[in-house]
């Protein structure tokens, strides 16, 4: 029997998505779990997979359109399956966007996208070519694009990485951006437009500041035995599955949260709606912006399953090939800046969430202890509240009950 294929939802505010490449066509075999089409959110690229085996029998909307979510985009069914024939415009809500699609072509953007070469020249590449060469520093001027009018897609990325011809740009990466010589130069005021992710992070942050009163409890945590445990551990476990200090403090605040259910919680009218599950989300830089991305049931998993989880679904997030449980189902927030060498900072909520905790550097300082200064490892953390949640005490208990997890570690391995 034919399915239905529909525009999926990726996280709770998302409206729409521009169905910016069919990956399948009509006439075409593919299995549950294969790539149909490319979508573009105010998020990510995320590919769409077929929830169906059979024949693609139908596409609905046409490549570049903007399409409402749970609105049909294609059928999936038996060879010869006969289906009601459906025009584009039948589906409701959806828009057409001038992106000027071409059959089995790689994505296109909204706009014709073209990327400024070091000689100053204009070079093409869809959004994700972009993506990519932006997280791997690539000087796309060295790139030769094989799409429709010489623009560079992901494969030719890809083809040259591995190839190791690419000439990567002067881009200086957190380590070594101390060591940078900065020319001292004059240069004409440059306007950069805004991204589709970086428009959606200001209307969803305006939305919290603005309509979420925050309150804020930083503490200070013991990370001597943390640091230990952790050098222990990864003793044990080879280069590509080491754990990281995010790992253990994901963890803690999951358990933590189990203990304190109003703050894995939602303010929905007049009542307060305790969440049955812990789902951490995961603040993941991407180019252009920030991503969350979404640990389901931390506080059930092992250390090794959250570290494998997080650093998938971040590469992932870094490629624009999100999936939608990937980002979807958070229940509290995370957002760890520790990389960066930040003694302390605060984070604004993630909406209709409860609260976030906002992770600074764990530092080896001077400490006292009985009357004696030694070096210790310190970590400072900032949890963000929505007071009409929760009030101060109960914020300033959940982090004593995280730094009873995260000073006595081995809590978290039985």
């Amino acid at each position: 029997m034919a399915e239905t294929i529909s525009m999926p939802k990726l996280g709770f505010d998302m409206a729409e998505g521009l169905l910016v490449r069919w990956v399948r066509q009509v006439g075409e075999t593919i299995n549950k779990g294969d790539v149909l089409a490319e979508i573009e959110t105010d998020k990510a690229t995320v590919e769409v997979e077929s929830s169906a085996t059979g024949v693609v029998l139908q596409l609905i909307v046409d490549q570049g359109t903007m399409v409402p979510i749970n609105a049909p985009i294609a059928i999936v069914g038996q060879a010869g399956e006969k289906v009601d024939s459906a025009s584009p415009s039948k589906v409701e809500g959806q828009k057409s966007v001038d992106v000027n699609p071409l059959p089995a072509t790689p994505i296109v953007d909204s706009v014709s996208q073209a990327v400024a070469s070091a000689d100053g020249a204009s070079v093409k590449a869809s959004p994700l070519a972009k993506k990519i060469a932006h997280d791997q520093k690539v000087d796309l001027s060295n790139v030769k694009g094989t799409g429709p009018g010489g623009r560079i897609v992901r494969k030719d990325i890809e083809a040259a990485l591995s190839s190791g011809q690419l000439t990567v740009d002067s881009g200086q990466s957190a380590q070594s951006i101390t060591n940078y010589q900065l020319p001292i130069t004059s240069h004409d005021d440059k306007v950069v437009p805004t991204t589709k992710l970086r428009q959606a992070i200001g209307r969803r942050l305006v939305e919290s500041k603005t309509t979420i009163p925050h309150f804020y409890v930083t503490h200070e945590f013991k990370m001597d035995a943390l640091m230990e445990m952790r050098k222990q551990v990864n003793a044990y476990l080879p280069d590509a599955e080491k754990v990281s200090v995010n790992d253990f403090i994901l963890k803690g605040v999951a358990l933590s949260l189990r203990l304190f259910p109003n703050l894995n919680a939602t303010l929905k009218g007049a009542e307060i709606v305790q969440f049955g599950q812990v789902n951490v989300g995961v603040a993941v830089t991407v180019p252009g912006g920030l991503m969350t991305v979404v640990v389901k049931d931390t506080d059930q998993k092992t250390m090794r399953q959250i570290s494998g989880e997080v650093k998938a679904m971040a590469a992932r997030a870094r490629e624009g090939k999100v999936k939608p449980e990937d980002v979807d189902g958070s229940t509290f927030s995370t957002s760890n800046l520790g990389m960066y060498d930040v003694e302390d900072f605060i984070a604004i909520i993630n909406p209709p969430e409860a609260g976030i905790l906002a992770i600074s550097s764990a530092r080896e300082i001077p400490v006292v202890e009985n009357g004696q200064v030694k070096a210790g490892w310190r970590m400072k953390a900032t949890i963000s509240v929505d007071h009409r949640i929760s009030d101060g005490a109960e914020a300033a208990q959940f982090m004593q009950a995280l730094a009873g997890f995260l000073e006595n570690p081995v809590r978290m391995l039985v």
